[in-house]
């Protein structure tokens, strides 16, 4: 169940590999849902910390780390932890509680399908 005023993203992915959540930006307009949606994912990465975490995930040993890995980043623990939570609205980030601590994880195709949807092709 999804706290109120929580934006409910539809999922990027429908399997494996990257399925964009919007045509190239040169096939066609966005539409209106397409531009939302596009929009709150770099709304997301708008934030140089927020940016500096999803980077932090995406580019760790096995592609998820621990939030204790992570958090390193020049801001306080609540902050970190206010920031992976708007990466994770955004459907960025996934997470995992395990034991004391919560791994994270770049949503499956996420990069990709953003990548998709800025390539000029």
């Amino acid at each position: 169940m999804s706290k109120p005023g929580a934006v409910e993203l539809p999922v990027l992915t429908t399997s494996d590999t990257a399925a964009p959540c919007c045509p190239p930006l040169t096939e066609r307009p966005l539409t209106a849902e397409e531009a939302e949606r596009t929009a709150a994912m770099f709304k997301a990465l708008g934030d140089p910390v927020r940016l500096r975490l999803f980077s932090l995930v995406a580019s760790h040993a096995g592609g998820e780390a621990c939030v204790c890995d992570i958090s390193d980043v020049g801001v306080s623990q609540p902050t970190v932890s206010h920031h992976l939570k708007k990466l994770r609205e955004a459907g960025l980030l996934t997470s995992e509680r395990r034991g004391t601590w919560v791994y994270y994880k770049v949503a499956p195709s996420v990069v990709a399908a953003m990548s998709a949807m800025l390539d000029p092709r």
